[in-house]
């Protein structure tokens, strides 16, 4: 059994399946899932898969194709067992679709454990499509060989994110109003223990909340260098800060 991205055959389709995954199982597929499989895919009876729940692991399976629009899979063997995840809270105010649609890809090839929307002061869009967030979760974890599949969060204001904040966690806030200073100087003072990641809006924090922040004990302020990065390249700069000096990437 494989347990190094390396070693793996990324050829073979990859499906996300809400479903239990046991050995000699049988896994059925709602018409979305047989539509892709058969007619996107064109795969045809007998032809493997690979199949992950976040949970079990990744197994191989094998198409049963019954008709045009309807299919199963039946699970032969296990590939890989469920590895351990870091433990990393992503929190960001909401993007327009597009731009959001990818943070939320990059965040799960990073190794977000779970993603969750902040309404600030300067937040410039309130409405968030949680379906279309999992979606894209989804998508990016079936993409890049991926096996956990991050908890999306319902959004919450940024008062009460302080206001509820878990004392054993560390928050690392990207602050572009901060002096640029080494960015690895400063997180290799933090110990390991679960972390989040707080991108702010296009717009920055508003003054009371980077005095909220400055007030609480579990909040490291981090500038990512001397220049402004948009919301989708800041959080891909501080999860690669953080997983290489607190994560898995040591």
């Amino acid at each position: 059994m494989s347990s190094n991205l390396t070693d793996i055959d990324h050829r073979t389709p990859r499906l996300f399946i809400d479903h239990p995954l046991t050995p000699a199982g049988e896994v059925p597929l709602d018409r979305d899932q047989s539509h892709y499989l058969t007619t996107v895919l064109r795969l045809k009876s007998g032809d493997p898969i690979k199949i992950f729940n976040g949970v079990d692991g990744e197994w191989r399976a094998t198409v049963n194709r019954q008709d045009k629009r309807s299919a199963s899979l039946s699970i032969t063997d296990q590939l890989r067992s469920q590895p351990g995840q870091p433990d990393i809270d992503f929190l960001f105010a909401p993007l327009k679709q597009a731009r959001l649609d990818y943070v939320v890809q990059k965040a799960v090839e990073m190794g977000a454990s779970r993603i969750i929307p902040v309404i600030t002061r300067h937040t410039q869009v309130t409405r968030i499509n949680s379906e279309r967030m999992r979606a894209n979760a989804i998508e990016g974890a079936e993409q890049c060989g991926i096996l956990h599949v991050p908890v999306i969060g319902d959004a919450i204001s940024f008062s009460a994110l302080l206001a509820n904040w878990d004392p054993a966690r560390t928050l690392i806030v990207c602050d572009e109003a901060l002096k640029p200073e080494s960015p690895l100087v400063t997180l290799k003072s933090i110990p390991k223990g679960p972390l989040a990641i707080l991108i702010g809006p296009e717009g920055g924090f508003a003054d009371d909340e980077r005095a909220s922040l400055s007030r609480h004990e579990r909040v490291i302020r981090l500038s990512l260098g001397p220049r402004i990065l948009r919301a989708d390249t800041a959080a891909v700069a501080a999860f690669a800060l953080a997983q290489a000096t607190l994560g898995d990437w040591q």
